[in-house]
């Protein structure tokens, strides 16, 4: 497993949730890009290394295509509770 060199961003509030869900289900970062791609979301591995270190922003399209990929609500990924 890869260390990250860069200090966590701040331009969105989801990547952390993202790469904790990810790797959690045991998933590789290729394989979330597969799905993604699927469901017409084009991203490469430095986008999405990019935004699990929320170093880039995330559209809408990308966080409803993250949250089906990762079996999660976009609430989840957005730090809102659920009650």
């Amino acid at each position: 497993m890869r260390i990250r060199k860069q200090p966590i961003g701040t331009k969105n509030i989801c990547g952390t949730k993202v790469e904790e869900r990810r790797k959690a289900i045991g998933m590789k970062q290729k394989d979330l890009l597969t799905q993604l791609q699927i469901r017409g979301v084009d991203l490469n591995a430095s986008g999405l290394s990019k935004l699990e270190g929320q170093v880039r922003s995330v559209c809408d399209t990308e966080l409803v295509a993250l949250s089906e990929v990762l079996g999660v609500s976009v609430n989840w990924l957005l730090g809102i509770d659920e009650n």
